[in-house]
């Protein structure tokens, strides 16, 4: 796929295929993601709105009329929800699809690329790493009430768009092969990781077994919960949540766990001094605060409960993610130097280990801040 920025006369022929007001006149690169390509699009008239267009990456996302109509499904909920709220503004809290002339929702150009145009939210921000506490609230607040706004929503409706995302049982099956196969060699040095990875595997399955017994529902939640695919307004207050590719079917304790997985660790995630990876709890409670302010509305007790499984359950698969690229030889993970995947490794290695050694306190902050709450509704 060509990743290139596309020449202007290539963005000319793009921008002519959809529905945007007004004129543009600059483009320019957007953002820090790593998977689709952003650029904002200005408009000649302050009176108009700006606009982000993006490159799909359909490498990765394989079903990209699929993963648009998740998209507007996702969207249309949400901005009907939001409608009902007296204080709310659908059209600042929630990501617009600029639709084609045709009607479509995205375009797909002589190189085999998909474009898709939402407007741009002005006067927001992102923040790539949490700087307070009160970050973490307005995270913790933002991600509840996405999946509170979609609880009354078909999740069935809606594909995996990339399937077996969260699965560890899918994950650990590679794992296993790629220990078996042993291609470059490298099984001896790693047997301790492996080791630690075995003892957990049934504990790491118990969210997925819930959701196979039918004791946890299907939810639609996010999958990718970064703070910085949460958009705050001048004041850090949550406005919007963005990057609504991996929006699917899941359980809400995978939004969780991944949010905590980041949030939790003072050190990088692929720190070699292994002492420096310490927990910020103070980090924890508070976007456990800010979540249940939203959640409380709709968690069942079992998911209460399963929240603890999905920070211990974060951690622990990718590690297992990174140890079996290491295995297969470094072929799926940009790696910046020799070992950087067994470094990866052993940094989220220890940092389960930290969560374990501090589970308890950490299951008492939930299971407090779920006290506070208002009745569950199962």
């Amino acid at each position: 796929m060509n990743r290139n920025t596309p020449k202007p006369e290539h963005i000319k022929e793009i921008l002519s295929q959809f529905n945007i007001e007004g004129t543009i006149v600059e483009v320019t690169p957007f953002g820090s993601g790593h998977i689709n390509d952003t650029y904002l699009l200005r408009n000649e008239s302050e009176n108009l709105p700006d606009y982000l267009l993006q490159r799909i990456n359909h490498a990765i996302f394989t079903d990209v009329p699929g993963l648009m109509n998740n998209v507007l499904l996702v969207t249309n909920h949400l901005k009907t929800k939001l409608s009902e709220k007296i204080d709310s503004n659908p059209e600042k809290e929630v990501l617009t699809i600029v639709k084609l002339k045709n009607g479509s929702l995205y375009y797909n150009d002589s190189n085999g690329d998909y474009w898709r145009i939402y407007h741009y939210i002005p006067n927001t921000k992102s923040y790539d790493i949490l700087e307070n506490e009160e970050q973490a609230y307005e995270g913790g607040k933002a991600f509840g009430r996405f999946q509170l706004l979609l609880a009354d929503l078909n999740a069935s409706l809606l594909i995996e768009t990339i399937p077996n995302f969260h699965n560890i049982e899918m994950r650990l099956n590679r794992f296993n092969d790629a220990v078996k196969a042993d291609v470059v060699g490298r099984k001896e040095e790693v047997l301790q990781e492996i080791k630690f990875i075995n003892e957990r595997v049934d504990q790491m399955k118990s969210i997925l077994n819930l959701g196979k017994a039918g004791k946890l529902p299907l939810r639609i939640t996010h999958n990718d919960t970064k703070f910085n695919n949460v958009l705050l307004d001048k004041n850090d207050k949550v406005q919007c949540v963005i990057d609504l590719d991996t929006v699917m079917p899941g359980y809400v304790a995978y939004d969780f766990g991944d949010a905590i997985r980041t949030i939790i660790n003072s050190a990088s995630e692929d720190e070699k001094d292994l002492d420096k990876i310490k927990l910020n709890i103070p980090l924890f409670e508070s976007y456990t605060k800010g979540y249940f302010t939203e959640a409380e509305q709709f968690l069942t007790p079992l998911e209460v409960e399963s929240l603890m499984m999905g920070v211990l359950l974060f951690p622990y698969m990718q590690a297992v993610r990174f140890l079996t690229d290491y295995l297969e030889g470094d072929t799926y993970y940009k790696t910046h130097f020799e070992g950087h995947n067994l470094q990866r490794t052993k940094a989220q290695l220890q940092l389960l280990k930290e969560i374990e050694a501090n589970k308890s306190q950490l299951q008492n902050i939930i299971e407090q801040v779920s006290k506070l709450s208002q009745h569950f509704v199962s």
